[in-house]
């Protein structure tokens, strides 16, 4: 079994969905490995990764209303030196994921059709986002 792992990093605009199969997939290809598991983790408690639909942007737009609405930047947060968004989206990237594991195939990332693999941004400044991929297999 082999191994390879590579940071990448990912700029950000603001609060959205970024997606990042391109960037994955190309540490994916890097690692020469053509049969595995990748994982996907990032190196920040305000953004998050996620699975999503990568066809139909009203998914990724509901997801981001729903989020929203479930945590308000208006609640009265006791955390709030970095700004009204930093709590917030601390809350989001804890009830998403940090940490992704995706099946490797023919040295690819093995993707459902209609998936994507996307960087959630929570925070409205722009970021530079720092992702550790991580491929393992044959």
């Amino acid at each position: 079994m082999r191994q390879g792992q590579i940071q990448i990093t990912v700029p950000t605009s603001g609060t959205g969905f970024y997606l990042i199969d391109d960037q994955v997939g190309s540490a994916v290809a890097h690692s020469e490995i053509v049969t595995g598991m990748c994982t996907v983790f990032i190196l920040h408690t305000s953004a998050s990764l996620v699975i999503q639909e990568n066809a139909d942007p009203a998914v990724l737009r509901d997801l981001e209303s729903w989020m929203s609405e479930m945590v308000p930047e208006t609640r009265d947060w006791e955390h709030c030196e970095e700004g009204p968004d930093d709590m917030p989206a601390h809350v989001r990237s804890l009830l998403t994921a940090t940490s992704l594991s995706i099946p490797v195939r023919d040295a690819k990332l093995c993707l459902g059709t209609w998936q994507g693999l996307f960087l959630w941004e929570h925070r409205a400044a722009p970021n530079q986002r720092k992702l550790i991929v991580h491929v393992q297999g044959e």
